[in-house]
């Protein structure tokens, strides 16, 4: 038997050294709520899913971030649109490493986080 998932991707997980800080930062930038679980053995903050079993979400926990340029990329989905989501990225204390890169099907600009984790906000294309 062969099993193919919906998504390549099943779970995200990123590292921050303060959990009440990224909470923060990551509502902040992507305009809506975590909220803090410390029901399993570390506290935890998850992102807003709504296909439940389909769709791909993730959490922030406390960690250690890998040093800068030797982790993975997390493309997260902006709100709205990437420049208001770019805005609001720099304000809460990330840092925009490259210029926007459009492609047929949307166009994304990297960052770093306030833990020097590195985000892609990814606008999807309209249409």
């Amino acid at each position: 038997m062969t099993f193919t998932p919906a998504n390549t991707v099943a779970w995200m997980e990123i590292p921050v050294r303060d959990i009440d800080r990224g909470i923060a930062f990551y509502s902040r930038v992507f305009d809506y709520a975590l909220t803090k679980d410390e029901s399993g053995p570390n506290p935890m903050a998850m992102f807003p899913v709504t296909d439940i079993g389909t769709g791909v979400s993730g959490h922030i926990y406390p960690g250690k971030p890998a040093a800068p340029g030797t982790g993975p990329t997390i493309h997260l989905h902006v709100p709205d649109t990437l420049e208001a989501t770019v805005e609001r990225f720099e304000k809460a204390g990330g840092t925009i490493t490259g210029e926007i890169i459009s492609m047929p099907f949307g166009r994304f600009q990297y960052g770093t986080d306030a833990d020097g984790n590195s985000i892609g906000l990814f606008e999807l294309a309209k249409g």
